[in-house]
This record gives C-alpha cells, structure tokens and sequence, in this order.
C-alpha cells in the first residue's frame, strides 16, 4: 500500500500518478531529463533549487522507477539519472501539460498549428539554436529505426498528410495545419539538390510508420520519414503541438542541424513553405560536410 495516499485513493490511478509525479519539482527534474540533462550539477543549475531538494526529489524518482542512477566517472564515482521506459513513458504527458499551457495560459484557447513570432512556443523554437538534440537519436520509420541526424541536416516537421488515413474534421480551419502534402513535396523535388550539397533530409510526424510508408510510396518520397508517436523527441525538444482529431500533433518548423548534432537555425512558424524550403537549403549547405 502506498502511504503517501489517502485511503480513498488508493484505487484511484490518478491519485497515483501524482504520489510520484505530481509535485513541481518532480515533473521538471522529469522535463530536463528528457532534454537530455541527466547530472546532479545540470539540473542545480537549470532549475535552480536547492541541493536539499533536488536530492530528495532525485532520490524519489528512483526509487519509483522512474529514473535510474548510473556511474558515468570513477575516482570519485559520480552518478547521472538516466530516464527508465517507465520514465519515458511520461513524455506525452509532458507534452499535454505544454500543450494545454501554450493553448489556455499563453494563448487565448484558440485551436492552431501556428504560433505568433513572439509568442512563447516561438521562443522556445528560438531557443534551440546553438544547442544539441540529445540522445536518443534514432526514430521509428517503416524500415526500422532511423538516425536523425546524418551529417548536415534539415530536420522538419509536420502535422499529418490525408493518405493513407482521412484527416479530422474540420481539418482545413486549424490555422497551419494544411499544407503537409506541399511540403513534403518541394522537398522531394529539391532532394536531389540537397543530396549533392551533402545535405541529409529528415521529415517527422507523429503519424505511425506504416501510415507514413503508404505515404511515401505514393509521392515517391526520397528520404526517410520519422514517427514519433511517443513524442519523444517533442518531449526532448520542447516542441510546439497542438491537438486534432485526438491526436497530438507538431506544427510545422524547420530545424538545420550539424553533423554534432547541433542545432544551427530555426525557422518557426513556417509561413511560406516554398521560401521556408529555400531558407533551409541555403543554410545547410554553409555547414560543415563533417
């Protein structure tokens, strides 16, 4: 029995949930850790608490499974916290406490796939510059797990294309959530342009491989399509979502990314796909082969 609840909670899933994740500092050390942020001296500084409580909240978390301790240096032994499956699992709901956040507290409730350039998930995007993508860095896709990052890169992504599975209702009024198939397709068309300046492209989704493979085939689509159906990489990110159809799914942005992984430019929101694919390539080919 768990004492840290009422007894007329016990039965009560949610009222579980929040014995190992509901306090601030908990569900934050749990944000960072997905940021790739894993060592003691890390998370002090990120989110400034106090050493009392960061010990008290890691030391938690372990203890539920929910991170784990592993030795990264001997002599002395230092330790870094390591997300378990049980741990990631909580990515999505990371990413619907954003959401609603970025919807009904920043924003005005308005359901969109866009973002004013001020606003905080633009800030957020903003943000990424010079930064890594943190590990993993593999995806799902119809062939099996895929690197995201293959030297220079132009990472984009996109709510969801209307084959093989119907769209929502209603679909075309959420602002930026049409034009999936457009972009999909100038990058296809510029690929080979891409390919010769050594630029590799990466296009994600949080549809399922399979749908994303029926996809590809029929538009003849060239380079790999990702899915992040356990919004990971949203998770890993911090990026911008929005619901449909019961679904999240990533607005439309466009990362250029190194071959450390580094994040060189961003392009969010995606106003004009056309310049926004243009923008993308004669950043990429500025970068470094290796």
């Amino acid at each position: 029995m768990n004492r840290d609840l009422r007894g007329q909670d016990i039965p009560c899933s949610i009222a579980q949930a929040a014995s190992v994740v509901g306090d601030w500092w908990s569900l934050l050390i749990v944000r960072e850790a997905t940021r790739g942020r894993r060592r003691f001296e890390e998370l002090l500084v990120e989110l400034g608490i106090s050493r009392k409580v960061l010990t008290e909240r890691l030391r938690h978390l372990v203890e539920r499974g929910v991170l784990e301790r592993r030795p990264y240096q001997s002599g002395p032994v230092r330790h870094e916290y390591v997300l378990t499956d049980v741990g990631w699992a909580l990515a999505p709901v990371l990413i619907s406490l954003q959401d609603w956040g970025d919807r009904w507290l920043a924003g005005d409730g308005t359901l969109t796939g866009m973002a004013p350039p001020g606003s905080p998930e633009a800030q957020r995007v903003r943000a990424l510059a010079g930064t890594a993508i943190p590990a993993p860095v593999e995806l799902p896709s119809a062939s099996g797990p895929v690197e995201l990052v293959d030297g220079p890169t132009v990472l984009f992504t996109y709510p969801a294309t209307g084959v093989p599975s119907p769209l929502p209702p209603a679909w075309n009024e959420v602002p930026g959530a049409v034009g999936c198939t457009l972009e999909n397709r100038l990058f296809r068309d510029h690929a080979a342009a891409f390919a010769g300046d050594g630029i590799a492209i990466r296009g994600v989704s949080t549809q399922r491989p399979d749908e994303q493979a029926v996809f590809a085939e029929m538009e003849g689509i060239p380079f790999p399509l990702l899915s992040d159906t356990e919004l990971r990489l949203a998770a890993a990110l911090r990026l911008p979502t929005f619901r449909a159809g019961q679904t999240v799914r990533l607005k439309r942005l466009i990362l250029v990314v190194d071959g450390q992984r580094v994040i060189r430019h961003t392009i969010f929101p995606v106003l004009d796909i056309p310049a926004a694919v243009k923008e993308a390539h004669e950043v990429a080919r500025t970068l470094p082969t290796t």
